[in-house]
């Protein structure tokens, strides 16, 4: 057993994962020499060389599209998006090219590319370095989303992502890069994906979250516990497809669903899982399906107090617990 951090938990398993399978590459800007702007990739190029860590130019577009024509060709790319905000210029080859591989082909051609993209804010990185993409990628049929938030959850569901044949953008919330840490089992494990993790067992509500926003509920989850409110923590992981069993299973146990992301409020994957319960577990509902998120506007201050004001904090979760409780 060792304990990791986030970015630990990335680290080791591209490098495990390069050495079982010579067909594993990675492609982005500066992932070789200086290792990530994170540091995701640090060590990688010493050890498995300049044709297998290889340092792209600033242009999604191509990096994005070099992993799908690898892909088809039998290899099995790592394309890293240095921060998630700038995926917009590979829109066309994501979702278009990636997504519809396999469909437009009658299952001839299959797409194993992963996409790897740091979300989110948190880190005063203002505009164009701490946006949410996940609802408008989710939305989209023939892309795995997923949003792992534990070192555990990141080595098995990466394990995953290198074997499926379908595109995959693996969504990781850099806020909790260094944050969070936890441990990972010596022996050998994957996660499919498209199933939900009970992170924390309750009686009273369900709140659902993921990336940063699962750790700010459970910290909520412990504060209210004191006051006898039990809180059942769900954690998506998988984003597309969702798991809906899973969801729909606690909602009717507990009869009211809290629903946090830091994305916009409108049109964010929160509408749609509470599209979900108020379609297939209305009648198990004791209150309304509620929902804490970013306000809706263009994206993230910079500025650290208005940075507060946007994200979600486990103050608002709080404060959002306590009124579902109450009805």
């Amino acid at each position: 057993m060792a304990t990791l951090t986030n970015i630990e938990a990335i680290t080791r398993t591209l490098a495990e994962e390069m050495r079982r399978d010579p067909n594993i590459f990675i492609t982005g800007e500066d992932v070789g020499v200086r290792g990530g702007v994170f540091r995701a990739t640090k060590g990688l190029i010493e050890e498995f060389g300049e044709s297998r860590v290889v340092d792209a130019p600033l242009a999604e577009s191509s990096i994005v599209a070099v992993g799908i024509g690898a892909a088809v060709y039998g290899l099995r790319p790592v394309s890293e998006i240095q921060f998630a905000d700038f995926i917009a210029p590979a829109f066309n080859q994501i979702v278009n090219e990636a997504a519809k591989m396999r469909y437009r082909s009658n299952g001839t051609w299959t797409c194993p590319l992963v996409m790897r993209a740091p979300y989110g804010g948190g880190i005063s990185g203002g505009l164009y370095h701490s946006q949410s993409i996940e609802a408008t990628y989710a939305h989209i049929p023939g892309l795995y989303v997923v949003a792992p938030a534990t070192p555990y959850d990141i080595v098995g569901m990466l394990r995953h992502a290198l074997r499926v044949d379908d595109p995959v953008l693996f969504l990781e919330h850099k806020k909790t890069y260094r944050l969070i840490k936890g441990e990972v089992p010596d022996t050998y494990y994957t996660i499919p994906f498209g199933k939900a993790d009970v992170k924390r067992v309750g009686s009273d509500l369900t709140v659902i979250a993921y990336g940063l926003m699962l750790h700010h509920a459970l910290d909520a989850a412990e504060r209210v516990a004191r006051d006898g409110i039990s809180v059942e923590v769900i954690d998506p992981r998988t984003l597309n497809p969702l798991d809906k069993d899973t969801l729909l299973e606690s909602v009717k146990k507990t009869g009211k669903a809290l629903i946090i992301h830091e994305d916009n409020l409108t049109l964010g994957l929160g509408a749609e899982i509470a599209a979900i319960i108020a379609s297939e577990a209305f009648e198990w509902l004791d209150a309304p399906v509620m929902r804490v998120a970013g306000p809706d506007i263009p994206a993230v201050p910079f500025s650290p107090p208005m940075q507060d004001f946007f994200m979600p904090n486990v103050d608002k979760i709080e404060n959002a617990i306590r009124k579902l409780g109450a009805y």
